[in-house]
């Protein structure tokens, strides 16, 4: 027998929390527990409220109206790493993402009708990580700092504790910086007979922290023959509004990335973060979602969503050109939630590596369990943040590898931290700085 559908608005009149979900979407989970082994929360808990169908019930029970909104009820779901391992793991093919999304979009949205945002949020989130070039003026004291060494000092002297305890957080996380790199030019020509014409998206805290990645993601492509443009108008995804509950300022990151990349008029657009690709990839569900009364935006959307490409996934379609440079190290590779789970991205990234002359991959145990860092979750949930990054080093280090590989960059600030941490800071490679060695460019670790 059917499930009636809930009344879309309370006793006061006001739309229930969820009411705007597909409710079809809760009714695919039929709580067999299956995503619960698969649950990094529920397996640092053990409790069945932080597990994926333990949310399931608590959201599906607030917009029936049999469970109050509660901030216990809150706190259960914003312990969701929204890492979506619990999709991989699901028989039933229920999309976590779409209900966890919206409805703590919603949560976000009603919590800020009763009080501002707070400053980290204000500032820091939406005021500065979006901004590639804002973030960069804002890291030339970190540069100045470790350059002379005041960062080891603050750290040593205690002198850290001072800061704010998010701020605390952010110097922890920030890797040694690299020396900043030109602009990458607009057009890079493919090398050889030209197979494809890509566009690359530079992302922002990407841009600003690991520039280096996208310039060894370009140079990899142009070996592969393909002609990569870089539009100079692209910004921030627009995923740490959406998160956030920020709708508006999302939708305007999006519509300003469709804009500027004129998806029509290339093979595909290239990302090479994890957890941007999944948003760019699940623009037309968002528009769907936030602007349901505009079907000509969820159908633009959309078609920009379809080009949208891991560097990855991309290679492994064209077919790579097979490198020829010797890079004598021994890895293991962490799969980022956004790529494994968000993109079902698991094979390819592998397959790659294993073109590499002399490099050797070692398998990771629990490779697809999040490392805690989840966009900005390793900030606003630090304790669970901590516990899931220790128990990713231990495994790391239990391979014996001499470095991770990482398709994130979250996931290489979280890891790095932490190896850090524990006192063996192996280097964080991300895949298209290893096959850069192999086609002869970069710094080789064989050199």
């Amino acid at each position: 027998m059917t499930s009636p559908l809930p009344s879309p608005t309370s006793s006061d009149g006001q739309p229930r929390l969820g009411a705007s979900i597909d409710y079809g979407k809760f009714l695919d989970c039929v709580h067999c527990g299956l995503c619960t082994s698969a649950c990094p929360t529920y397996l640092e808990t053990g409790n069945e409220n932080d597990s994926p169908r333990g949310r399931i019930y608590l959201m599906r029970a607030v917009t029936d109206g049999r469970l109050e909104m509660s901030p216990n009820v809150g706190r259960h779901l914003d312990l969701c790493l929204d890492c979506r391992s619990c999709e991989t793991a699901c028989p039933s093919g229920v999309q976590y993402g779409r209900l966890i999304e919206p409805f703590r979009v919603e949560m976000q949205q009603r919590s800020a009708q009763k009080s501002s945002p707070g400053w980290f949020q204000r500032i820091v989130l939406h005021g500065l990580f979006p901004y590639p070039k804002r973030l960069a003026w804002a890291l030339l004291p970190a540069r100045i700092m470790q350059k002379l060494g005041l960062d080891r000092l603050m750290e040593s002297t205690g002198l850290i504790r001072l800061l704010p305890q998010k701020l605390q957080r952010m110097q922890r996380l920030l890797p040694v910086l690299k020396p900043k790199r030109e602009k990458l030019p607009t057009l890079l020509p493919a090398i050889g007979p030209r197979r494809a014409k890509v566009a690359l998206f530079t992302g922002c805290v990407a841009e600003a922290l690991f520039d280096h990645v996208n310039w060894a993601t370009a140079r990899v492509l142009q070996q592969n023959g393909c002609d990569v443009i870089v539009p100079q108008g692209q910004g921030c995804c627009g995923a740490i509004h959406y998160h956030s509950g920020a709708s508006d300022p999302a939708i305007q990151f999006a519509e300003a990335n469709i804009e500027s990349f004129e998806p029509d008029a290339v093979d595909a657009i290239i990302i090479n973060v994890a957890g941007c690709g999944s948003m760019l990839k699940d623009y037309g569900h968002i528009a769907e979602e936030l602007r349901p009364q505009d079907p000509q935006m969820h159908q633009r959307f959309e078609q920009f969503a379809h080009k949208v490409k891991d560097l990855t996934e991309f290679l492994a379609k064209l077919g790579p050109v097979p490198p020829t440079t010797s890079v004598p190290l021994k890895v293991t590779y962490h799969d980022a939630c956004h790529l494994v789970h968000a993109q079902k991205i698991r094979q390819q990234p592998r397959d790659l590596l294993q073109l590499i002359p002399g490099l050797t991959v070692v398998p990771l145990a629990e490779s697809d369990i999040c490392c805690g860092a989840a966009g900005s979750y390793n900030l606003t949930e630090p304790e669970m943040a901590d516990r899931l990054g220790k128990r990713k080093v231990a495994n790391i280090l239990a391979t014996g590898a001499e470095a991770l590989v990482s398709a994130n960059a979250g996931c290489t600030l979280q890891i790095q931290a932490m190896l850090k941490e524990a006192g063996r800071p192996l280097p964080v490679y991300h895949p298209a700085e290893l096959l850069e060695m192999a086609y002869g460019g970069g710094e080789n670790v064989g050199r």
